[in-house]
């Protein structure tokens, strides 16, 4: 067999590659994922005209340099949030999600916004015609001149496309159909993902254009194509929601121009997304008024406070193992929580299933929200409702304690803008804000004082 002919074996989950084919993965544990392919001997990127685009030569730090950040806003604010401000020159993006989530919606509004302000745009799309595009185009809204279309899947071709147009901005949906004629395997293989990646982030740096790339997922929720695309990319963005719900969330799990902690949040509508300026109002506006298990508490999402409502619903086992389901937050947390709430409290839940939910799909990682959680255990538990207009929020740690928490200044603003006239938090952190008007503030040591404050 010639050199540059060898055959390897490639798993198709996480581009581990073996001489020999294997049942079972060494490195991601995968069974019969391992697909024959054949690799050149040298790697085509040696090639002096395809390093131009990096720095060749060593030079001194202080010597660099740098040139102002021009961000370029896509026309939609809460997209701009997530990436930082707006699109980069030169960036390469990559957004994953749920099939049928919005993705290629959210593109499209995009690149709309941008040809709708005069910039050239280009979207190429190796899973639908010419013709689908347009129709779903239309039913976005009005489609401008200045948007090109492309149906393709040959990397070479798009890459000639791209360098002759030099359009402000370039889609490709998605990058699971690329192919390349370098690569002998099948569009969607690990190899073709990869080598597919490195062209598009070659060109990216090359051109200054900022290219978006569409991305699959797997059914574990993790972008399909090796590991290593994410970290070839500057940006990777996550569109998170459930088809039966209206709402969407764009969220950030990486951003080399921005914070990670920023969300954006869309509504799906005939027309398409539309953007959420005030979260906070959409995910209370349905809030039953005197349920005993909802709670609204607030949660920071990068710079943004967001009200959320939680709800706990206690009843009695009807087997012998308790049912424990959670959705929307950690589930170690909650189990935590209610074992503190068993010692500290005395509320015997060891023979009741606890199920509990965020409202609206969201989800949420900061501890923030443990009083939140306690108390909606308890109203549910005890079956009393808390009072109208209260809301909680404050850490809880193993001793039954109520910790500090940060941005309660921007929490209470938010809080105070909602309508609540009375808010729950940890006394320490109440010191370090002023008094305001239409809302009074309680502070709390320990979940003790909740209860009877509450209850």
């Amino acid at each position: 067999m010639k050199k540059n002919n060898k055959t390897v074996y490639c798993c198709q989950e996480c581009g581990y590659q073996t001489p020999k084919w294997l049942g079972r993965c060494p490195e991601c544990n995968g069974w019969d994922c391992f697909a024959e392919e054949k690799k050149p001997a040298v790697h085509r990127y040696a090639a002096k005209q395809d390093r131009a685009v990096y720095q060749t030569e060593a030079v001194s730090m202080d010597s660099v340099e740098i040139p102002l950040e021009n961000r370029v806003s896509t026309g939609i604010n809460e997209f701009d949030r997530v990436l930082g401000g707006g699109m980069i020159a030169g960036s390469l993006v990559l957004i994953g999600g749920d099939p049928g989530i919005g993705k290629s919606t959210l593109l499209l509004q995009v690149l709309q916004e941008l040809a709708n302000a005069g910039r050239k745009v280009l979207y190429v799309s190796g899973e639908e015609s010419i013709r689908q595009l347009k129709m779903r185009s239309q039913r976005l809204g009005k489609v401008s001149s200045h948007m090109l279309a492309a149906s393709e899947i040959d990397i070479d071709a798009i890459l000639e496309m791209v360098s002759s147009l030099k359009p402000a901005a370039v889609v490709i949906d998605s990058i699971q159909t690329m192919y390349s004629h370098d690569v002998v395997s099948a569009p969607g293989s690990v190899s073709q993902v990869r080598e597919a990646t490195l062209k598009f982030m070659v060109m990216a740096k090359q051109s200054g254009i900022p290219i978006f790339l569409i991305g699959h997922v797997t059914k574990e929720g993790a972008i399909a194509g090796p590991r290593l695309m994410e970290h070839m990319v500057d940006t990777v963005l996550y569109f998170e929601g459930d088809q039966n719900h209206v709402f969407r969330i764009l969220r950030a799990v990486k951003n080399r121009f921005g914070s990670t902690n920023e969300i954006g949040v869309f509504e799906m509508k005939e027309s398409g997304l539309a953007e959420v300026a005030n979260p906070s109002a959409v995910f209370l506006s349905e809030r039953a008024s005197n349920a005993p298990g909802s709670v609204v508490t607030a949660c920071m999402e990068g710079t943004r406070p967001i009200l959320v409502e939680l709800q706990a619903l206690i009843s009695s086992a009807g087997y012998g193992t308790p049912r424990r389901t959670i959705l929307g937050l950690d589930y170690n947390r909650v189990s935590l929580l209610v074992a503190v709430m068993e010692k500290k409290l005395g509320l015997n839940m060891t023979g009741n299933d606890i199920f509990m939910n965020v409202a609206g799909g969201v989800k949420i990682v900061e501890p923030a929200v443990d009083l939140g959680i306690v108390s909606a255990v308890a109203s549910s538990f005890l079956d009393r409702p808390v009072p109208e207009g209260t809301l909680l929020m404050g850490e809880v740690g193993l001793a039954g304690e109520v910790r500090g928490i940060s941005h309660l200044e921007h929490r209470v603003a938010e809080v105070r803008k909602m309508g609540f006239t009375r808010c729950i938090a940890p006394k320490n952190s109440l010191k370090t804000i002023n008094k305001m008007k239409d809302i009074e503030l309680i502070g709390i040591h320990n979940l003790s004082e909740v209860m009877e404050i509450l209850f």
